[in-house]
């Protein structure tokens, strides 16, 4: 549930950001000034449609911090400080440049790490514990964004 008292903070901070006044915040993200109006002075609470209008015209303002008051304001401080560290940590990585048709599912691409598996070694069958030949029937492989994609041997 949304703490009222803290949503209306939040919203104050997001003005003050962005040095809006009551308004002009209303008019940018298209609802009507005396919604807005009525949110700020804790006559209402915010509506779902009203959260959706100020993360998609405000990419800064974090759905989870602008409920809840988790996370940050503005996120993209903290993307960009995440992107500098990612690459000092990766800075020491080889970089080695193979060419697309050498790639395939189960090739490594950092230098010095022999692939898992070749064009010229296929796997039909493994052995498990007990050294029972098991063949493998097909490898799924699921990506973040909630799609896979389906390989037979």
């Amino acid at each position: 549930m949304v703490n009222i008292d803290d949503f209306i903070k939040r919203l104050e901070i997001i003005l003050d950001y962005y040095n809006l006044s009551a308004s002009a915040f209303a008019d940018k993200i298209n609802v009507q000034r005396s919604s807005l109006s009525h949110l700020l002075s804790g006559r209402n609470k915010p509506s779902l449609d009203f959260i959706i209008k100020v993360i998609e015209v405000f990419p800064e303002v974090d759905l989870y911090w602008i409920l809840n008051g988790k996370g940050n304001f503005p996120k993209s401080e903290i993307v960009a400080q995440s992107v500098i560290e990612i690459e000092k940590d990766t800075s020491s990585l080889p970089i080695v440049d193979i060419p697309n048709s050498e790639l395939d599912l189960f090739s490594t691409v950092e230098k010095g790490i022999p692939p898992t598996l070749s064009e010229s070694n296929t796997v039909e069958s493994i052995k498990t514990e007990n050294n029972s030949p098991e063949e493998i029937e097909r490898i799924v492989v699921f990506f973040k964004n909630g799609t896979f994609k389906n390989y037979k041997p």
